[in-house]
């Protein structure tokens, strides 16, 4: 069934409508959630399109930041990639690699963490920034390492919305900002106000939601995502973080693993299809209209039935057969079929993720919003640099 204009969904199976999940959705909806006001094509940036303008002048702009801080910005960048004409580079772990040392290039950085004392960050940072470049800086509004730092720099400073968590930000500021530098449009992300009018995306996202608890209770606890869309893999990095952190909590919880196809045909589809029966599986698939097609005088006789074909007709093939045997062998999986790539679809992905996830958490009876076990290893990595 279609989900929206550009993504058809299949969901696990069809079960009652939940009345309860609905009143759950209606709930939330009415509290003053900062998350949800994000997704809204109303919702307040804490830059103006006049206040960045100067920095649309620049090419390449590197973004440092961990996490949330980085991930919602990169999905973006590789699924909608054909039409940024920018050079984006993520700093998104410890340097290791001198290349991203020697960016030498007149550039931007651009360098985002909510509390504004990630350590990763404060170290990149260090380490990246230099006199001759330009730096914009995104974090909370109240006095941390790196807004002493961009003071001291006299550099731009916009304020990270205190009440919505990195992995949830994709559509504030911290993806939205990176997004209008991209040369992209960030009201045509948000769909919140439109989706929640849209009887089937809320039909969808109700039994999707309701499907996913029942394999959870059923200790079907792995979510592998089988991916047929390279330009997706950090969307899905996203989700991977978005679900791990939300829902990881007092001894419950999913673990997104990402799995490219068909690459992994010929690697670990033995034992999704014939291994532990401990997972669930979301197919994706994204219609591309960026084709490369086969080279038939190269082709041998034996292989005649791949002539004329494009490599997104061979994928497609591919998925169509892999959906096939997976609903012969009763594994359960939903699928996501994109027919076209732009800032709509992505930002309604965005939305039925982060919906499904605070839904989950709810009806897991966790708090989906803060992640309490990470803030230890914070504390003893400090220590034991103190220490050394």
């Amino acid at each position: 069934m279609k989900l929206t204009k550009n993504i058809s969904f299949k969901y696990f199976k069809k079960i009652k409508r939940n009345q309860n999940l609905l009143n759950l959705l209606d709930k939330i909806k009415n509290e003053n959630n900062q998350i949800l006001k994000s997704l809204s094509d109303n919702y307040k940036d804490s830059f103006s399109k006049k206040k960045i303008s100067k920095y649309k002048k620049y090419s390449n702009i590197r973004l440092i930041g961990m996490g949330g801080s980085s991930l919602g910005a990169q999905s973006i960048y590789d699924f909608l990639h054909y039409k940024i004409k920018k050079n984006f580079s993520f700093v998104n772990n410890l340097i290791t690699t001198k290349k991203v040392l020697d960016y030498k290039k007149k550039s931007l950085n651009l360098i985002i963490s909510k509390s504004g004392n990630t350590l990763e960050t404060i170290a990149n940072s260090n380490l990246l920034i230099n006199k001759n470049q330009k730096n914009i800086f995104i974090t909370e509004n109240k006095k941390n390492y790196l807004r002493t730092l961009a003071n001291e720099l006299r550099s731009e400073v916009f304020n990270h919305n205190n009440f919505i968590g990195g992995r949830y930000s994709v559509l504030s500021e911290v993806g939205m900002l990176p997004a209008e530098l991209m040369g992209l449009n960030p009201k045509k992300f948000r769909r919140f106000n439109k989706l929640i009018k849209n009887k089937r995306f809320i039909d969808s996202l109700i039994t999707n939601v309701s499907n996913i608890f029942s394999l959870h209770k059923q200790k079907k606890f792995n979510s592998i995502i089988l991916n047929y869309d390279e330009c997706s893999n950090n969307l899905f990095y996203w989700y991977q973080q978005l679900v791990g952190e939300s829902l990881g909590k007092k001894g419950k919880g999913l673990l997104p693993v990402v799995s490219t196809m068909p690459k992994d045909n010929h690697s670990l589809m033995q034992l999704y299809l014939d291994g532990t029966k401990n997972n669930f599986f979301t197919f994706f698939f994204v219609e591309d209209k960026f084709k490369n097609k086969i080279q038939n005088k190269y082709l041998l006789k034996s292989h005649k039935y791949i002539k004329n074909k494009d490599l997104n007709h061979i994928k497609k093939s591919q998925f169509v057969a892999t959906e096939k045997i997976f609903k012969k062998n009763k594994i359960p999986f939903r699928t996501f079929y994109v027919s076209q790539r732009n800032e709509e679809t992505l930002g309604e992905l965005f939305t039925f993720f982060i919906l499904e996830t605070i839904l989950l958490g709810k009806l897991m009876n966790i708090n989906p919003y803060d992640q309490p076990a990470v803030e230890l290893i914070k504390k003893e990595t400090k220590k034991n640099l103190i220490k050394s």
